[in-house]
């Protein structure tokens, strides 16, 4: 039983809680907090919870799951002391290190998957760090050409064919081979990793109305049409492209396995309306899994006990799911 990596993230943020929080029921499988000991230490004494901190290497994994009120960490140094709520461009450096040990530790088989916290993109740029999110860094990472953000809560799954762009720069980011590249991902990650042997997929348009024929923009014509004609050849259930106004529908949602948007705000306030905390971000295409919260650091929670681990969990159990671990969980 190898066990899961859980980065808290922003240290200043409300990832500390949730891993603490988490801590005060047992665990189906073996979690270990890639984390500051000294930050899980001081945010439980302000939280006012009980929790032992057991202190683990990848030398000596732990081979059971912690019981309730324990909490397994790798302890990853700080770079400044943490204050909840207030950012520090000198822990920047911190936070990408618990991603890399995480990462670097699923490619080495150290870990099952991992399952991250929020970080701050915007504290990681300010402190010289170009860093667009975990999805594009966990790809450079792995060595990854193209990776796949999905979302997920109950009832719908979206995917993305561009993630952290500004709305200029999407349509010449959507091109045939990239169109082509994602839809295989998502198609084979559905497969392999979520046990849906014919996936059915909608495609969302880029423009209004899907083009409207052309007359509102023909990147549905010229690019996306031929790319779903060869792919359906191919076997693949891909339906669209559809206007996005009227594809996240009841009627159209019964019977599909997963929405492909083409930008991240095409796609994204649809699911977060939906399902907002208790649904999971995957990351599609890595050699690792890697699931995720779907909300945001929230400093104005940080320390205060008022948070809501659910999106957490739903992450947890979807990184059981894909690695096959809830067969043993009986999940």
């Amino acid at each position: 039983m190898l066990p899961f990596a859980v980065t808290p993230g922003e240290p200043a943020g409300i990832g500390p809680d949730l891993c603490l929080l988490l801590a005060q029921q047992a665990q189906p499988q073996i979690l270990v907090a890639v984390a500051s000991l000294d930050l899980l230490c001081q945010r439980a004494e302000l939280l006012g919870v009980r929790v032992q901190l057991i202190p683990v290497t990848p030398e000596a994994w732990p081979e059971q799951p912690a019981p309730a009120q324990a909490l397994y960490v790798w302890d990853t140094p700080l770079q400044a002391t943490v204050q909840a709520g207030q950012l520090d461009v000198r822990n920047a450096a911190y936070v990408l290190e618990t991603l890399t040990r995480a990462a670097q530790g699923c490619v080495d088989g150290l870990f099952a998957g991992m399952i991250t916290a929020p970080v701050h993109k915007g504290i990681i740029n300010e402190a010289g760090i170009a860093f667009s999110g975990h999805t594009e860094f966990l790809a450079e990472l792995t060595h990854t050409q193209q990776v796949v953000m999905m979302l997920a809560t109950h009832g719908l799954r979206v995917a993305l064919v561009t993630t952290h762009l500004p709305l200029s720069e999407v349509p010449a980011a959507i091109t045939k081979e990239r169109l082509e590249r994602v839809i295989r991902i998502l198609q084979a990650d559905l497969v392999n990793k979520f046990g849906i042997p014919k996936p059915r997929i909608l495609v969302c348009g880029l423009n209004p109305h899907a083009g409207e024929g052309g007359h509102l923009g023909r990147e549905e014509l010229e690019i996306m049409e031929p790319i779903l004609e060869r792919l359906r050849a191919q076997g693949m259930d891909l339906i669209g492209p559809l206007p996005a106004d009227t594809l996240f529908t009841p009627k159209n949602l019964e019977h599909c396995d997963a929405a492909l948007a083409m930008y991240h705000d095409q796609g994204l306030p649809v699911l977060k309306y939906k399902g907002f905390g208790a649904a999971v971000n995957v990351t599609l295409g890595l050699p690792i899994v890697r699931t995720s919260v779907d909300h945001g650091t929230a400093l104005t929670l940080a320390g205060t006990g008022q948070v809501d681990i659910g999106s957490l969990q739903v992450a947890l159990e979807t990184a059981y799911t894909m690695t096959g671990s809830s067969q043993i969980t009986g999940r």
